[in-house]
């Protein structure tokens, strides 16, 4: 398909727009991507708390219909911002090589941060497992694009924020501590993109395998099948991080906690089936070790 051109739906802040651009530079020369810029639930009601938008799927909704519709060929997401279930008529057709997914704190790191330290973060998860760790801390909303969020850094002792997102937009230098997955696993999908297009349009289907990482859509596979299993999304305090072998032998870790930390539950296995293993460990830690009693008030079931 050489001489191809591609739309690509994209949310408009300077990190999608360059997470775009990575694609387009995957792809090489011979395409040309063009920019459709939508605008998202999420980026309209930026002061709200995603979890009283709906959790996961507020950053992608729109951005999917451009290319239902036919605006655009193929959508670059942020993995982690998609549901856990692909949209009846899309296929996510390539996760290219994954950039870091731990999260960082910009700031202080954690063991300067002084008893009853203030951290803003919107997300339940992070709030979680750093109570866990220190359990005097207190937290703070954090909603915003990037720049937004790091000017809010001087307000507060830390805030936390993605590494992939911070080291994408030459930040990193910013970073205070890199939180060890040990203290806090990432969410799901942390750190890798996802491009999806049209389930029936075989020919961009063709085009996008030429940017597909294996390990990364292996272990994006198997975080994916542990947040499907659960029933939940990025409104859930559970976390989950995944690495493929040269032999394709994917190792998981995945957690759910109470919103206050006092209890996180954890649980590693590993096989040969990304998606058996995702749902093997969510009905672990939901059955097995009682986590549906912590979130019984929070997660829903189909």
């Amino acid at each position: 398909m050489s001489g191809s051109v591609l739309r690509a739906a994209t949310r408009g802040s300077p990190l999608a727009r360059l997470q775009t651009g990575i694609v387009a530079e995957l792809l090489g020369p011979d395409v040309t991507v063009e920019p459709i810029v939508v605008e998202t639930t999420g980026d309209r009601r930026s002061e709200v708390p995603i979890t009283q938008l709906g959790g996961r799927g507020v950053f992608v909704k729109e951005v999917q219909q451009a290319v239902l519709d036919g605006r655009a060929d193929i959508a670059v997401h942020s993995a982690k911002d998609l549901p856990s279930t692909t949209a009846p008529g899309l296929v996510i057709a390539a996760v290219p090589e994954r950039e870091d997914a731990r999260d960082a704190l910009v700031g202080l790191s954690l063991d300067r941060i002084p008893v009853g330290g203030r951290v803003a973060t919107g997300s339940v998860r992070r709030r979680a497992q750093l109570a866990a760790a220190r359990p005097d801390l207190t937290f703070a909303e954090l909603r915003g694009n990037i720049d937004t969020r790091l000017a809010r850094a001087a307000t507060h002792h830390a805030i936390v924020v993605a590494v992939a997102a911070l080291r994408r937009l030459g930040r990193a230098g910013q970073i205070a501590q890199v939180l060890d997955p040990d203290i806090v696993l990432p969410q799901v999908a942390q750190g890798a993109l996802a491009v999806e297009c049209r389930e029936d349009d075989a020919d961009t289907i063709a085009l996008l395998a030429a940017i597909e990482d294996r390990p990364s859509r292996l272990a994006v596979d198997a975080e994916r099948s542990f947040l499907a299993a659960l029933g939940g999304g990025c409104d859930l305090p559970a976390g989950a991080y995944a690495t493929a072998a040269a032999d394709e032998t994917v190792s998981l870790e995945a957690m759910v906690a109470t919103l206050d930390g006092r209890i996180v539950l954890r649980e590693s296995r590993t096989g040969d089936d990304p998606v058996a293993l995702g749902t093997e460990v969510a009905d672990h830690l939901l059955v097995g070790a009682g986590g549906a009693a912590l979130l019984e008030d929070l997660v829903t079931r189909p």
